[in-house]
C-alpha cells in the first residue's frame, strides 16, 4: 500500500530533509513539494495526495489557513519548530504535528499513524461494502503488536493521548491501549454511534447513564464536555431527553 503526499515549507533546508525522510519510507510516495502555500494550492486541489506535510509558519498564507482548504480526504501533518502550535493542530484536526529539528524516528512514527488511518479506512469501506452497506458490528484495533477485534456495542469512551488512544469496554478492567490519533479514531468509529464530546475524548452516546455538571459519568471516570463540542453533543440530548436544558 502507498500513500500519496506532498510537502509545503517555505525553508529549502526543511524541504530536503523531509524529502529525504519520504524517499526512505517504503510506503510514501511523494508527489509534490513546494516552498509556498499559495503555490501549492491550486495543485493539490487538481491532484489531491493523501497526506500533507505542512509548515505552519509562513509568509502570505500560514499552515493552519492552507489546512482548511485542502480536500477532506488529505492528512496533514503539521511541522513546526514552535511547541505553542501543538494544540491549534488538534483544532483542525491534524493526525500528528512534528517539531523541528525533525528525526526520522519521530518522522517514522507520524507517517505509521498515516499508514494506519489508511488502512483502517480501507478496512471500513471493505467491511461496509461487504455487509451491503450496513455500518460494521465490530473493528480491529492494533494492540501490542497484535490485531483485537472490538465489538462497537462493547465501547463505552474513548480517550486520546498525545500519541495513543485508551479504548474502554465493558467488563474490562484495563483498556486497549493503540498507537494511534483520535482523528483516526473518530473516523473509523460510525457517526451515528459515537460523538466527540472534548478534545481528548469520544463516547458511545447509548452507554451514557449520568450526565452532572457538564460531565458524563463511567463509574468512577467523569468525562469533561467542553465548549467545542457542547452544541452537537446538546442537539443529541435534545432529541432524546424529555425537558432538557
Amino acid at each position: 500500500m502507498f500513500i500519496s503526499c506532498a510537502i509545503i515549507d517555505d525553508e529549502p533546508l526543511a524541504i530536503s530533509l523531509l524529502e529525504s525522510y519520504v524517499n526512505k519510507t517504503p510506503f510514501l510516495e511523494l508527489q509534490g513539494k513546494y516552498n509556498s502555500a499559495i503555490l501549492a494550492l491550486p495543485e493539490l486541489n487538481m491532484n489531491p495526495v493523501d497526506l500533507l506535510f505542512l509548515d505552519i509558519q509562513m509568509p502570505e498564507l500560514s499552515g493552519m489557513e492552507f489546512s482548511r482548504m485542502v480536500s477532506d480526504n488529505t492528512r496533514i501533518i503539521f511541522t513546526t519548530a514552535f511547541e505553542q502550535y501543538a494544540l491549534d493542530s488538534y483544532k483542525v484536526n491534524a493526525l500528528d504535528y512534528l517539531l523541528k529539528p525533525i528525526s526520522y524516528a519521530d518522522f517514522l512514527q507520524s507517517a505509521q499513524k498515516a499508514l494506519q488511518w489508511v488502512e483502517m479506512l480501507n478496512s471500513r469501506q471493505n467491511l461496509t461494502v461487504e455487509s451491503g452497506k450496513k455500518e460494521p458490528e465490530s473493528i480491529f484495533i492494533k494492540t501490542e503488536r497484535k490485531l483485537v477485534q472490538i465489538n462497537l456495542s462493547q465501547i463505552l469512551y474513548i480517550e486520546g493521548l498525545k500519541d495513543y488512544v485508551k479504548i474502554y469496554i465493558e467488563g474490562q478492567s484495563s483498556p486497549v491501549l493503540s498507537l494511534m490519533s483520535m482523528k483516526v479514531m473518530e473516523e473509523l468509529l460510525p457517526t451515528n454511534r459515537f460523538v466527540r464530546v472534548h478534545r481528548s475524548f469520544i463516547v458511545q452516546p447509548e452507554k451514557i447513564k449520568v450526565i452532572e455538571r457538564n460531565r458524563i459519568i463511567f463509574g468512577k471516570a467523569y468525562i469533561p464536555i467542553s465548549d467545542n463540542y457542547k452544541d452537537k453533543f446538546n442537539e443529541f440530548l435534545s432529541r432524546r431527553s424529555v425537558n432538557y436544558e
